[in-house]
């Protein structure tokens, strides 16, 4: 499966759309927060992702994971495990996978 890095402005608007600040999203992600120069809390290194100026990039699967934390993902969504559990006893012998070709590729 293809996941790239995002842009920082792609990262800013998955943000946005998911309600989170840049405090909200480091947690999420593990990212460390600190006390701001005028209280409160900030992520520098949220910051410097999001940042067009900064070489840093989120990697691609830590995005990917962002976007299924944050019900954003193009084609994956994470359910509880016991909907997981039900759909494999519901059809024996059939996994839950995404096809990393794309949907239902035979070949």
């Amino acid at each position: 499966m293809h996941m790239p890095p995002p842009s920082g402005d792609e990262l800013k608007a998955a943000r946005v759309a998911a309600g989170l600040s840049q405090v909200e999203a480091a947690q999420l992600m593990g990212y460390p927060v600190q006390a701001g120069s005028r209280g409160g809390l900030q992520s520098r290194t949220w910051q410097a992702l999001e940042s067009a100026s900064d070489p840093r990039n989120m990697p691609g699967p830590i995005f990917a994971m962002f976007q299924l934390l944050t019900h954003q993902h193009p084609q994956l969504k994470l359910v509880p495990a016991a909907e997981a559990a039900d759909a494999v006893d519901s059809a024996p012998g059939v996994a839950c996978v995404a096809d990393p070709r794309g949907a239902n590729s035979d070949t």
